[in-house]
């Protein structure tokens, strides 16, 4: 059965680099675990480490930590939905907003339950994703100020991840300045500037990260090692903490173009051979994994000469060329992983989760 693979001393390792690398900066963050999907067997892991803070986009995942050690500081970290608010002040410790109603519900919803509910505020800075708009944002502030049982914990930004906006110096400066207008201006004091995430990590080493950035969310750089600025391997880090297995269930020897009129395949694509010149025979394999659990575009043969061909639901086909490995039914082919690779992975239910 096809299954993934977690490396519990290259995570360590990995964990250990960035934990350094933000304690000599003073810089505290937390660990992002949604690419686990609520995984208990990865969570334990995560823990393990000694994380003290994980946030996570789905309450389910923050209501399995809070099983594991009820001690770790939860974030939730987009703006929650009405339906969640509830167990939004159950389960998370913190959440990251931008309504001002879904704030006061959070601030009745804490009155309810006996507790004061952490918030972070998340400004507009370009990314056109979560954000206040700039000439709301002190506004705001003075309406959630006046909240009960709410204390503004942060502010913060969010960049990258939709269109790609990359972190600067200006824009984590704007950010900076917004924290100390409101500080002057409500005579309050507003713990954290969550302005990094893992593509904001290369501007410590390049000296642009302004000094009031002092909290980062990092998902990707601690699972992948990589320098997400500049889409390239981080070379203090392990790329493969993560590995897939698949096994290969079908292995023959069969002409590289399909016999037949071609019409739409499942993807619902019309795929042409003319002038692609494979009018030969190779070895194809077929292994234990398809669309159903992970896109052919986000996982890599770790043998290089060997090519993914196509996908169906739950199958995929391997080009083994000649064959010159000696590959055969039953053996186990190892995949690369990126970020997206990991995310659906960790989703299928049909693919075990192993730790080595």
């Amino acid at each position: 059965m096809a299954h993934t693979v977690l490396n519990r001393q290259k995570l360590q390792d990995n964990y250990q680099y960035l934990d350094k690398m933000f304690g000599d900066q003073q810089i505290e963050w937390g660990v992002v675990s949604k690419v686990f999907c609520g995984s208990r067997t990865y969570l334990k892991e995560l823990i393990d480490l000694g994380v003290q803070q994980i946030c996570d986009s789905r309450i389910t995942n923050l209501k399995i930590i809070k099983s594991l050690d009820p001690t770790i500081e939860t974030v939730f970290i987009k703006p929650p939905a009405k339906r969640y608010i509830s167990s939004v002040v159950k389960y998370a410790d913190a959440s990251f907003n931008t309504e001002f109603e879904t704030i006061k519900m959070l601030s009745d919803e804490a009155v309810k339950q006996d507790k004061v509910h952490k918030i972070i505020i998340m400004i507009e800075l370009g990314e056109l994703r979560e954000g206040v708009m700039r000439s709301e944002f002190m506004d705001f502030y003075a309406k959630v100020f006046e909240l009960p049982n709410i204390e503004v914990a942060g502010l913060g930004t969010n960049l990258t991840c939709m269109y790609g906006v990359l972190p600067s110096q200006d824009k984590l400066l704007q950010l900076c300045l917004y924290e100390q207008l409101i500080e002057a201006k409500f005579n309050k004091v507003i713990p954290y500037i969550t302005g990094g995430t893992s593509v904001t990590i290369p501007l410590i080493s390049r000296g642009l990260l302004p000094k009031d950035v002092n909290h980062f969310r990092v998902g990707e750089t601690l699972f992948l090692g990589t320098d997400v600025y500049n889409s390239a391997p981080n070379p203090e880090m392990h790329q493969d903490v993560f590995k897939l297995y698949a096994e290969i269930i079908e292995l023959r020897e069969k002409p590289m173009i399909p016999d037949g009129d071609l019409g739409h395949n499942v993807s619902g694509e019309v795929l042409d051979f003319n002038g692609s010149g494979d009018n030969g025979h190779s070895y194809r394999a077929i292994i234990d994994i398809g669309l159903l659990d992970v896109e052919a575009s986000h996982i890599k043969p770790k043998d290089a000469a060997l090519k993914i061909v196509g996908s169906s639901s739950d199958m995929m086909v391997i080009d083994l060329g000649e064959n010159d490995k000696q590959y055969e039914v039953g053996s186990l082919l190892e995949f690369d992983l990126d970020y997206m690779g990991i995310l659906r992975l960790m989703n299928c239910d049909y693919v075990d989760k192993l730790v080595e």
